[in-house]
């Protein structure tokens, strides 16, 4: 037994040692695996800051690149978007300006009369010839009064007729009927309704007492008005058929006003035509009776000429029948007289 337990203890120490020995190996083996796996993150770290850093380098820069880019592209925006609203104030600025000048010229009853009597005559001289119609002339004889535009219409005997027409603009009447549609106060609007009314009757009848007089005019003129919403106003209230009927006193604004005169212009167009039909008529009238005598001389010639035919006829026939029947006889008696002298 004794023999036994000494080789069982020399087998434990034997285990022990190589226990120990293995427990040394597996130390010193995991120590060399800590040193190599510090070393590789290490170097793992290095790499992935080098590697971080040129990120960021290239984040940066490309972002710095893409920001600079932005950032100019917005100023430039900016920049054109500022010139556009300078642009746009000093454009307000002139309008303004223009809408100020307008408001003075709009305030001034002479300044509103020539401002209508311009329009006026630019659409007159834009449909119309020249030769067509007056300006600033007197169309009732003897009288003093001057209408700004009188177009030429045909009368009896040639003679001309004068179509009155003369504008108008109650400015202050209509600007407070404007200012009262703004407000929307129903009373103002009632009140500045039945003032333009009073205004654009008092107009009709300074037109139909001053110009006019048939037969030197029409029985009838023409007030024109030289803003289109001063005419649907003036529509509206109803004074068309009013004015036509009490004035003789027709109410025109731009657009009407052209109308008409393009109907006027086709009826001197078609007027023109009927004359050159009746001077063409005379001519033709003229020329068939030159034809008539043309013809009855080309009768008498004809005739003369037969008279020639049948005389050079009897000339050429009866006459050298004779001369050749002459000449036969003597050509007869010439052989006989050689014969009996033989």
């Amino acid at each position: 037994q004794k023999q036994n337990s000494d080789g069982t203890a020399r087998l434990l120490s034997q285990f022990e040692q190589r226990l120990q020995s293995i427990e040394q190996r597996n130390a010193a083996d995991m120590q060399n695996m800590r040193n190599e796996m510090a070393v590789q993150l290490g170097n793992i770290n290095a790499n992935t800051k080098n590697q971080l850093e040129e990120m960021r380098g290239m984040v940066g820069e490309k972002l710095q690149t893409t920001l600079d880019d932005k950032i100019s592209r917005s100023f430039a925006t900016v920049s054109e978007q500022l010139n556009k609203v300078y642009s746009g104030l000093g454009e307000m600025q002139s309008l303004a300006a223009g809408v100020g000048d307008l408001k003075k010229v709009l305030s001034n009853v002479k300044n509103r009369g020539i401002l209508g009597e311009m329009q006026l005559g630019a659409i007159l001289a834009d449909i119309l010839a020249p030769e067509q119609y007056d300006t600033e002339v007197a169309v009732v004889p003897d009288s003093r009064n001057h209408v700004e535009f009188a177009v030429k219409l045909p009368g009896k005997n040639d003679d001309t007729v004068y179509l009155p027409i003369d504008s108008k603009f109650p400015g202050d009447t209509y600007t407070a009927l404007c200012n009262a549609y703004e407000s929307g106060d129903k009373v103002m609007i009632e009140e500045a309704s039945k003032a333009l009314v009073v205004a654009i009757k008092k107009c009709a009848k300074d037109i139909h007492d001053k110009y006019i007089c048939p037969p030197y005019t029409t029985n009838f003129a023409v007030m024109f008005l030289p803003f289109e919403g001063l005419y649907a106003e003036v529509v509206k209230l109803g004074l068309v058929e009013e004015l036509q009927r009490n004035y003789g006193v027709s109410i025109a604004g731009p657009t009407t006003m052209s109308a008409l005169l393009n109907s006027l212009y086709m009826g001197f167009c078609t007027l023109a035509v009927q004359k050159r039909s009746s001077e063409v008529w005379k001519i033709l009238s003229s020329v068939k009776k030159e034809f008539e005598t043309f013809e009855d001389a080309l009768t008498k010639t004809k005739k003369h000429l037969q008279q020639v035919d049948s005389d050079l006829e009897t000339l050429v026939g009866v006459r050298t029948r004779a001369i050749n029947k002459q000449l036969m006889n003597v050509g007869e008696d010439s052989t006989a007289q050689i014969g009996t002298e033989e």
